[in-house]
């Protein structure tokens, strides 16, 4: 399936694969049917699979979420979508107390094959709900896999890694770049749970996922002007982590910044640079610095360029770590 894609198009086209290669594979979710999803993630697949496999549930997110948790227990792999970020919250309970802990209660012998697909964070000018970059709660939740795309290759091939997994994963879509295009291959690059070197360097690193990952690749470019060449990481899993692929590179830069749209506070740039500091202390030049959102709730569209990192604030935390 190589050629160029859209990541909605690419993760279209994911379900789609996956919903015909195990006949036990099922979509869940509001308007996904249809309609085919707010984004068009499921376009077209209720018309190809009908509607017992492609299902337009009600307006319930905890209900959706117990209902994939009571199906993946009788052997399907269920796959759900939340309508936008802010809207899982009522799922939450299901989410943390139940479909995270089956697994440790059943000592390994109950799997939960279910993946929830959450588009997240900002940067499309929506009202109030439609913007959290949540990722922390559920990456500091054991028994959860917690992965984010950054890139159409990536989107298409980590949605069919999620949905063979036996282990319930959080699939958290970058919501402004799913019209972002990319060449699609024809397997993927890597595991589901590798980072990535999204461009080589060797003064600092960037440690990017999702949305920021662009930036950050950004920002690259144009230190580059200034004699500084960046390496920019896509972290891709947020839990576990590859920290190996992280310590490399920082023991090679001995510079990092992490970068995350989520409120910088108890986000997941403190645990990154807790890490990195206890395991490449000797490497470094500078401490381990983060870009992020504000401890605040997530702003009114109109003032949401003033929350989000962009290059600048990337660019001015590498001068400050050069500064040091």
């Amino acid at each position: 399936m190589a050629g160029q894609l859209s990541i909605a198009k690419a993760l279209n086209e994911a379900l789609r694969k996956s919903l015909e290669e195990d006949p036990k594979t099922l979509l869940m979710g509001e308007d996904i049917g249809k309609l085919g999803g707010v984004f068009r993630i499921t376009d077209g697949l209720q018309k190809d699979f009908g509607d017992n496999r492609v299902i337009d549930t009600p307006l319930a997110e905890s209900g959706i979420v117990g209902t994939a948790i009571g199906l993946a227990l009788r052997g399907y792999r269920p796959v759900v979508e939340i309508q936008f970020d802010g809207f899982v919250y009522p799922a939450f309970d299901q989410i943390v107390s139940q479909l995270a802990k089956m697994h440790a209660r059943a000592l390994g012998h109950v799997k939960l094959p279910v993946t929830i697909r959450i588009p997240y964070a900002g940067g499309i000018g929506a009202v109030e709900h439609h913007s959290e970059s949540h990722e922390a709660y559920f990456a500091h939740t054991a028994g959860l896999r917690v992965v984010t795309p950054s890139n159409a290759h990536d989107a298409h091939w980590m949605l069919r890694q999620a949905i063979a997994s036996d282990d319930p994963v959080i699939f958290l879509e970058p919501k402004r770049r799913y019209w972002d295009k990319a060449e699609v291959g024809d397997t993927a690059d890597l595991p589901l749970h590798d980072a990535r070197i999204a461009r080589h360097g060797t003064d600092a690193t960037l440690i990017a996922y999702g949305p920021m990952v662009k930036v950050c690749l950004d920002a690259a470019a144009a230190a580059e002007e200034d004699g500084r060449r960046l390496e920019v990481v896509d972290l891709r899993s947020l839990s576990p982590v590859d920290f190996a692929t992280l310590e490399a590179s920082v023991r090679r830069t001995g510079r990092a910044i992490v970068v995350h749209e989520a409120p910088v506070f108890l986000g997941m740039g403190a645990e990154l640079a807790a890490r990195l500091t206890e395991r490449c202390f000797y490497h470094l030049e500078a401490p381990v610095l983060r870009v992020g959102g504000y401890h605040a709730p997530y702003p009114p569209s109109r003032v949401e360029e003033a929350f989000l990192p962009d290059l600048d604030r990337v660019l001015d935390a590498v001068d400050r770590s050069f500064a040091f």
